[in-house]
């Protein structure tokens, strides 16, 4: 039997559901290429961070006005200059280069701190030729003025003004750690999104016990972390229906961990962290357990797979929500007498 992995996300039109999600291999124009020929459905760019970007430009401007009032009659040796390539345009450069070398959608991904921010690079990464665009939302809500509702109407005001001023597809990567998940992830779909990415994954900092400094590194994600995308996806599915595409992200590292995204629902799923560890070649080796795995099932199509485990169609749709808290805590038996 011929497998079709097709699938659609944010209106596209995809060959596979495994999408090659940010990380320092979808940036790279060779990696990235690497990443297509062995068949990911799409590629997702690092992210934008309006952050680098104000760095950059203030690190300029130090280094410009150093001297200045100084040795004046040295200035007429230096020619004018108009302005330097920043982070900022290296990204749309990089954007434009790997889009023109792709056979897949490339989209862009942005974190911005400032509502203009998040604005102005939108458009410019709509305007170097991203098919899609991903919005990163990623905030510690430490300040304890601000409450839970103030928070989230900080972002979903962001989403709308985003929406509003691009036309091409919308996905927000949400963290979470939202109040009341559910309404809120109607609430973005409702401001403009065209599909979400559930989910963020929040890198926690460590200590230094020698120096006492905080310590930030990155730890790749783990099996495991697989089965919080896993729940609300299959909650989400027939909350926000067929319209709205969704996105697995995190511990995703074999065909049949795809398979589960797919059956609760999701539409692509996403990989960083196997890639990084087994190179890009390791898309051949999921996408083949996938089709295996498929093909032993009787399932034709990702069309045919999608949602036929989601929280509609689960025997036991509880399973998704407290039920299984209950379940898991009784599920654990000790080998040791």
């Amino acid at each position: 039997m011929t497998v079709d992995l097709r699938t659609r996300y944010l209106g596209l039109e995809l060959r596979s559901p495994i999408v090659a999600s940010a990380s320092p291999l979808t940036g790279d124009a060779t990696s990235a290429r690497r990443l297509d020929e062995a068949g990911v459905g799409a590629i997702v760019l690092p992210s934008l961070f309006e952050e680098e970007i104000l760095n950059d430009e203030i690190g300029l401007n130090k280094s410009l006005e150093t001297g200045a009032g100084q040795f004046a009659e040295a200035l007429e040796y230096f020619p004018t200059v108009d302005s330097l390539p920043g982070v900022g345009d290296r990204y749309l450069a990089n954007l434009a280069a790997i889009k023109a070398a792709s056979s897949v959608p490339v989209i862009a991904s942005l974190n911005a701190t400032s509502a203009g921010g998040w604005v102005r690079y939108a458009k410019l990464v709509q305007e170097a030729g991203a098919d899609a665009l991903e919005l990163n939302l990623y905030r510690v809500a430490a300040d304890p003025s601000k409450t839970a509702a103030e928070m989230d109407a900080a972002d979903l005001d962001l989403i709308a003004k985003v929406r509003s001023s691009v036309t091409i597809p919308l996905a927000v990567k949400l963290s979470p750690y939202y109040s009341a998940f559910s309404n809120f992830a109607g609430e973005a779909v409702a401001r403009g999104a065209d599909g979400l990415v559930l989910f963020n994954r929040f890198y926690q900092p460590d200590l230094d016990l020698e120096t006492l400094g905080v310590v930030n590194s990155l730890e790749l994600s783990q099996p495991g972390e697989l089965r919080l995308p896993l729940r609300w996806i299959a909650i989400l599915r027939p909350q926000l229906g067929a319209k709205v595409s969704l996105a697995a992200s995190s511990g995703v590292n074999t065909g049949t961990d795809v398979a589960k995204e797919l059956l609760a629902g999701a539409d692509v799923v996403m990989m960083t962290s196997a890639l990084l560890r087994k190179g890009p070649g390791h898309v051949r080796t999921v996408e083949a357990e996938l089709r295996a795995w498929m093909d032993s099932k009787e399932y034709e199509s990702v069309a045919q797979l999608r949602g036929s485990a989601s929280q509609a169609t689960a025997a036991n749709p509880s399973a998704f929500e407290r039920a299984n808290y209950m379940q898991t805590l009784h599920s654990w038996s000790s080998t040791e007498n």
